[in-house]
């Protein structure tokens, strides 16, 4: 059976993000793929809170370079990798100075959100579409992991919808607790604009509420992962009546039964065709 490829977008990965059920999650699904002979790739925003030293991260000189436009301004960006210490995994790491210094993740000491979450999830959905363009790597799978990733689907299926690496890659969407009610301003509706994308789509987030963010998601995407036993009512609801692939993990526990969630997982993709 030929081994599939998974391209893992989160907000956190574990050990480099503080150990919630998330970050977990992303480094179980990868460890897991990984144990089956599949190729990996993670991605998540080199945060300041990520410390560089102590993860031996360092800059990828080939893959960094290349500018991100966010609303008519050129954001340099600049990739980092870090190898996950006994798993011969790497994370690439998303980074530019103005977005991802802060020694911060969504929210300053007063947990305000900053106004710029809107420009940091475009900037990092851009930035991991060009890096998989770079690494010449195409996804069979692509899983979504919280509403920082969530714009993904959005821009593969509009923007760079001539991409080939990403015409037969199936996305699925994780869902999990809620964190936060509106994590981004309305000010994301510009950058959407600014990018030309479809005036349908772009209605869609003219309140990027994290429930609109994961249902507009939803709605692009092959399947969802449900790890949450509370989905919120408008999820579930918006579920309905769908085509979607459901793989349901939320009574497994990580820590305990890393086993039944390769079984739940891992091995049941391993067995679909992802051929349109």
């Amino acid at each position: 059976m030929k081994s599939k490829n998974f391209l893992i977008a989160s907000s956190g990965i574990y050990p480099y993000m503080s150990h919630n059920d998330t970050a977990n999650l992303a480094y179980k699904i990868a460890r897991s793929a990984n144990s089956k002979g599949s190729q990996i790739r993670m991605f998540m925003p080199r945060f300041g809170t990520v410390n560089e030293r102590k993860h031996q991260l360092h800059e990828v000189i080939r893959l960094s370079g290349v500018n991100i436009v966010i609303n008519d301004d050129d954001m340099p960006l600049i990739i980092k990798v870090a190898s996950i210490p006994k798993e011969r995994m790497q994370v690439y790491f998303i980074d530019n100075d103005e977005f991802f210094k802060r020694k911060a993740v969504f929210a300053d000491d007063d947990n305000q959100l900053f106004e710029d979450n809107d420009s940091r999830a475009v900037f990092f959905t851009k930035g991991v579409v060009e890096t998989v363009k770079k690494l010449k790597w195409r996804p069979d799978y692509i899983f979504v992991f919280d509403w920082f990733s969530s714009l993904l689907p959005l821009y593969i299926k509009t923007y760079y919808k001539n991409e080939p690496l990403f015409h037969d890659s199936k996305i699925y969407i994780v869902l999990s607790d809620e964190t936060f009610e509106k994590p981004m301003s309305e000010n994301l509706k510009d950058k959407l604009v600014f990018d030309e994308l479809p005036q349908e789509f772009i209605e869609k987030y003219k309140e990027p509420t994290e429930i609109n963010l994961l249902k507009n998601a939803i709605d692009l995407a092959d399947g969802v992962i449900v790890r949450t036993k509370n989905v919120p009512d408008a999820i579930a609801q918006h579920l309905e009546g769908k085509d979607l692939d459901v793989v349901d993990v939320s009574d497994i526990d990580l820590d305990e039964n890393e086993s039944e969630l390769k079984a739940r997982v891992i091995e049941a993709f391993g067995e679909k065709s992802t051929a349109n």
